[in-house]
């Protein structure tokens, strides 16, 4: 099957449509543009060597979607001048007139940040900030025994709702219209600690809610408990598995090797009569 000429004028105004939006996003960074542009002229954009017009298709709608999202979703980052020399580094966000913005403040106007991370343990800290247990810091257990003992014991994190800022943005991706048409991407943003996170698991606002509250209790669980937190728990008990798999496949080796030798020597015994 061959490609109809209305496939190819679709194909090509897809792919003017992502040259425009690179030239946007990226406008004063040409190697960052330069290089996206060729990734999209080789992975994405189709080319002579597919015949199938449904992949055809498929391809050409990807290239407007990802142009969609690069013009709307996608921002850079500029260092700003600084004022004095003690100053620390800050940056600021590239918001052009495509942008897609929340409905918060926060979003609108984000506040320049410092880039290092020395420069972020300098600053204050809030009286509710979550730090990490001195407990488990000096006395992490060794054994998965007791890493279960600690990690039943641990104290978890207190999850308040006047600590978050919430705030909900259109969905990209896969989905069709009930997640590129419906603002069901949840950003959530802990104020004590400056930790957030988005959540767009599910078509369900209220499922990505609650999904984006449980992420944000287990980044809390891994700073106020390292070591014995829920994700620290998981990997210790994929740990454990796999050395008792090695030790019981090291175990039935010693007895397949001690039968061996227990049968040799009683042929051996045979030969000798």
């Amino acid at each position: 099957m061959s490609i109809s000429p209305a496939l190819h004028a679709s194909a090509k105004a897809a792919y003017r449509q992502a040259l425009r939006a690179t030239s946007i996003t990226f406008a004063g960074d040409l190697v960052t543009r330069n290089a996206f542009r060729l990734k999209l002229r080789n992975e994405v954009v189709p080319n002579a060597s597919i015949t199938d017009p449904n992949a055809y298709q498929e391809k050409v709608t990807l290239t407007r979607e990802i142009a969609e999202v690069l013009r709307k979703n996608v921002v850079q980052a500029v260092k700003a001048e600084p004022t004095n020399s003690t100053e620390d580094e800050r940056w600021h966000l590239k918001i052009t007139e495509h942008t897609e913005l929340g409905d918060n403040e926060s979003i609108k106007n984000p506040k320049p940040m410092p880039s290092s991370r020395s420069a972020r343990k300098r600053s204050a800290p809030d009286e509710n900030e979550i730090h990490p247990s001195t407990s488990s810091t000096s006395n992490t257990p060794r054994y998965y025994s007791q890493l279960k003992k600690a990690h039943k014991e641990r104290k978890l994190p207190e999850l308040r709702e006047e600590d978050l800022e919430e705030s909900f943005v259109r969905g990209s991706g896969p989905g069709g219209q009930s997640i590129n048409k419906t603002e069901n991407n949840v950003q959530l943003l802990h104020k004590p600690t400056g930790i957030r996170v988005t959540c767009q698991e599910t078509r369900s606002l209220i499922l990505n809610r609650r999904f984006a509250r449980r992420i944000l209790m287990d980044k809390l669980d891994q700073i106020q408990n390292p070591g014995i937190s829920k994700q620290e728990m998981q990997k210790a008990k994929q740990i454990e598995r796999e050395r008792r798999r090695r030790k019981k496949a090291k175990k039935k080796e010693k007895e397949r090797a001690a039968k061996e030798g227990s049968s040799t020597s009683a042929d051996d015994n045979l030969d000798e009569e």
